[in-house]
């Protein structure tokens, strides 16, 4: 099984181009499952997206636990499935980043223990500016959809994600797309 993960802050694109990816691979006959997190067909994605909703530093440990229960669940019901091709993770390990500074380092280095990782682990990345004018209009905001949140989150998961394919997605969606689509023509 080939595992993909596509991660980033939010604004980035990270479900356009997980469908976008699934689209290749479906091309070449292949059977893919795309996993968005927080996913709403279990109780801990639920719990994460209320959390997300919701304010405070409270709120915010609750949606990284959640969502962090919500991947393992993922993993756990999907990962290995002989009859899945290609698994598309969104929003995997970066959601550690939404924790305080010294919580998320470790506890992106315990669940880095626990949750497979492969060599198509994509981090789309672009300025918290840009991200944020892509967000503020959103009917539904989250807690971390504001410009001090984005630029607090966005040094940490560049941190954590230091050994990752990083994309600069701050361009139209077809620039982006190229180049996840070079990589992932070097790594098939």
């Amino acid at each position: 099984m080939r595992l993909i993960i596509v991660d980033g802050l939010d604004g980035v694109g990270k479900d356009t181009h997980a469908w976008q990816i699934k689209e290749r691979y479906e091309k070449k006959g292949e059977n893919v499952v795309i996993r968005s997190h927080p996913e709403s067909d279990n109780f801990f994605g639920k719990r994460a997206k209320k959390a997300l909703l919701g304010k405070g530093n409270v709120n915010k440990v609750k949606a990284a636990i959640f969502y962090m229960m919500d991947v393992l669940h993922s993993i756990r019901k999907f990962y290995r499935r002989k009859d899945i091709d290609t698994l598309i993770m969104v929003r995997y390990l970066v959601g550690t980043a939404y924790l305080p500074e010294r919580l998320a380092k470790i506890a992106y280095k315990f669940f880095l223990n626990f949750v497979p990782t492969s060599d198509y682990m994509f981090f789309l990345d672009g300025s918290p500016e840009l991200l944020f004018k892509r967000v503020k209009n959103r009917s539904e905001k989250e807690m971390f959809e504001n410009i001090d949140e984005l630029k607090k989150v966005r040094r940490k998961a560049l941190f954590l994600v230091k050994n990752w394919n990083i994309i600069d997605a701050s361009g139209s969606i077809e620039d982006t797309h190229t180049q996840i689509e070079k990589l992932l023509n070097k790594l098939d």
